[in-house]
């Protein structure tokens, strides 16, 4: 089989259409048509890296019938961290030495890691340190407790789990991914608590979608919008902010799957709830907020593949205050696309610069970023120098 053969065999067997795939590694569907045709013989590494994560494919060999070059290669190292955490999730049983942690201390403890995140560029190297423990002892608790204490414990488990999925994104273990997922919503459909609960399936629609598979995301997605909407009378701040972030995230699915008026009237109705909010409101797991909705419009512009429109809010959005390191270097990637988008490879790099400052952790585990750093070091002379050192620093052979 040719390489376009191959691709076109894969691209079936999951069941996507060529704007789809062409969508989803930044290209047009008459592109993907040139490729699996043959008129484009053989696309260059970035964009083979690009095919190879949407169609999840673990070797490009798959798609080359070349030489085994493992997908994993260009994802970034696991990190040192991720056997601890491992362990931790892994774990059947949780040995019962001592009385479990008050619930109080329990929450205040999530609380803080939740904070020591979000001020911390390294921050998978903070939540590395604090999650095997965390994970035990809320496992723990929700052994130790009966009733109505045994519910609060399962959604603080809810919540542990949901950090940890910051700590699993973008490492080389999906299979952990979705356990903790899985986890977590089964955690919080236990709690009976409305915020675990659309928490929890506000990570699971994103497992969904970054495997492909917008149809479950979507249904996934509104299925828990459902289940909130009885309980958004009087609702408060918090409650509020994660029936918004259930609403953008409908919106980023839509624009995934090249659904332009869907998504952008999605964002319009998380916009509209982010204004009910107090302007300091920011939730510590969704980044839900007033000051979130200029970022979320960036990336929907750039999913959907709207150059102009995503300079423009990218402009719009520059001088965002967001509170929080990793929020902002992914801001800033999403931003260094848009510029991508518009052709300014100047500014592109320059931007992820910038990422690389804000949060060198969340550069050097984002396949975009590493995607858009490894082209640039075959681009204009005048930023090959540049490009080599920030793929240097970020841990990308070239």
């Amino acid at each position: 089989m040719t390489v376009g053969e191959r691709i076109k065999f894969y691209r079936r067997r999951r069941g996507m259409t060529r704007e789809v795939l062409g969508g989803l590694v930044g290209k047009t569907g008459r592109w993907v048509k040139a490729v699996e045709s043959g008129q484009i013989q053989q696309p260059k590494l970035p964009a083979l890296l690009a095919l190879a994560e949407a169609l999840k494919v673990r070797d490009i060999a798959q798609l080359t019938g070349g030489q085994s070059i493992p997908t994993s290669t260009f994802r970034g190292p696991g990190h040192p961290a991720l056997p601890a955490v491992r362990d931790a999730v892994n774990a059947v049983t949780v040995p019962l030495t001592g009385p479990p942690a008050r619930l109080d201390y329990l929450q205040a403890r999530l609380d803080a890691a939740w904070r020591a995140r979000h001020a911390a560029p390294d921050h998978r190297t903070v939540l590395g340190t604090l999650l095997p423990e965390l994970i035990r002892d809320a496992k723990h608790a929700v052994r130790s407790y009966d009733g109505t204490d045994r519910r609060r414990a399962l959604a603080i488990l809810a919540g542990v789990y949901n950090l940890s999925q910051f700590f699993c994104a973008y490492q080389p273990d999906s299979g952990l991914l979705w356990r903790v997922a899985e986890r977590s919503i089964m955690a919080a459909e236990e709690s009976e608590d409305p915020y675990a609960f659309g928490g929890a399936v506000w990570l699971l629609a994103q497992a969904h979608r970054d495997a492909g598979d917008f149809d479950a995301a979507e249904s996934v997605n509104r299925e828990g919008l459902d289940v909130l909407r009885p309980h958004m009378d009087g609702a408060g701040d918090d409650l509020t902010g994660m029936w918004g972030a259930l609403h953008f995230e409908a919106g980023y699915t839509a624009a995934r799957s090249g659904q332009r008026g869907t998504a952008w009237r999605w964002w319009e109705d998380a916009d509209r709830i982010a204004r009910t909010l107090p302007a300091a409101h920011y939730d510590p797991m969704t980044s839900f907020s007033r000051v979130i909705m200029g970022a979320h419009a960036v990336t929907l512009a750039v999913e959907l593949r709207q150059g102009g429109e995503s300079v423009k809010q990218a402009k719009r959005s520059a001088a965002a205050a967001i509170p929080s390191q990793p929020r902002k270097g992914r801001h800033l990637i999403e931003t260094a696309r848009a510029w991508q988008l518009g052709g300014d490879q100047a500014a592109e790099l320059g931007t992820l610069k910038d990422a690389y400052v804000t949060a060198p952790e969340t550069i050097r585990f984002n396949s975009y970023a590493r995607r858009m750093v490894l082209e640039l070091t075959d681009g204009p002379a005048a930023l090959r120098r540049d490009a080599h050192d920030l793929a240097d620093r970020i841990g990308i052979l070239v």
